[in-house]
């Protein structure tokens, strides 16, 4: 990791400030919608830690530490009665974030070389090389950023997920739809099965697909008991 001097170090607190003003933009009272744009926002100083040779699993555990708080903030303005906020915005918005920092994974390691170093491409996308070719853990991975990696990743997924679900519960949803909402969470159950157990990422995958499945049953209606009813 590469030394910081003082200008380094003023600019990263400095990012970190302007985070800080749209992750609390609401506090301002200014009735705008700008304090969406913190999940964008936050990919400027992790981005610029990684451009520093910071530890590349810090820079997403830190990524997931600033995406949880502009989620658990997002959430609590679900349930606020005065002007709540909507949970579509919410996905979109981190998607939007999770897109552009995929792209900057495409364009910045090229730019720059060293930053390359302890990731592995995927396509055209450099992401931290965690595991061996015989899924063991690589030597530079240090074992407790590791694990905090893995509870904020999953944390960040369920921060998504269950509020979808509470969302979902009793309306109607045919049963052929299952397929399309399934559809979608199937990239994020990739990820957790590949951090958490990447030799049975597939099986794993399915199982979460299942329960998540048996989960829609319980929650969901067909709209055809009323019928059944009468």
């Amino acid at each position: 990791m590469a030394a910081f001097d003082i200008n380094s170090i003023i600019i990263t607190g400095t990012l970190f400030v302007i985070f800080g003003v749209f992750l609390f933009f609401d506090l301002f009272k200014r009735n705008e919608r700008y304090g969406y744009l913190a999940y964008i926002v936050a990919l400027i100083p992790i981005n610029f830690l990684w451009f520093f040779q910071f530890d590349v699993l810090g820079v997403y555990l830190i990524l997931f530490i600033l995406w949880n708080l502009c989620l658990l903030r997002d959430l609590f303005g679900v349930v606020r009665k005065k002007d709540p906020k909507e949970i579509n915005d919410i996905v979109l918005y981190l998607a939007l974030g999770i897109v552009i920092q995929a792209i900057l994974t495409a364009i910045l390691p090229v730019s720059n070389a060293t930053m390359q170093t302890n990731t592995t491409p995927y396509w055209f996308f450099y992401f931290p090389d965690i595991y061996t070719a015989t899924y063991g853990i690589e030597a530079w991975v240090n074992l407790t950023i590791l694990f905090a990696f893995r509870v904020l990743a999953t944390v960040l997924i369920g921060l998504v997920i269950v509020p979808l679900l509470v969302d979902l519960r009793d309306e109607e949803v045919p049963l052929p739809v299952f397929i399309i909402i399934i559809g979608l969470f199937i990239l994020p159950f990739l990820y957790l099965s590949y951090i958490w157990l990447p030799e049975a990422m597939g099986v794993l995958t399915f199982l979460m697909s299942v329960i998540l499945f048996i989960v829609l049953l319980i929650i969901t209606r067909s709209g055809k008991e009323v019928k059944k009813m009468k």
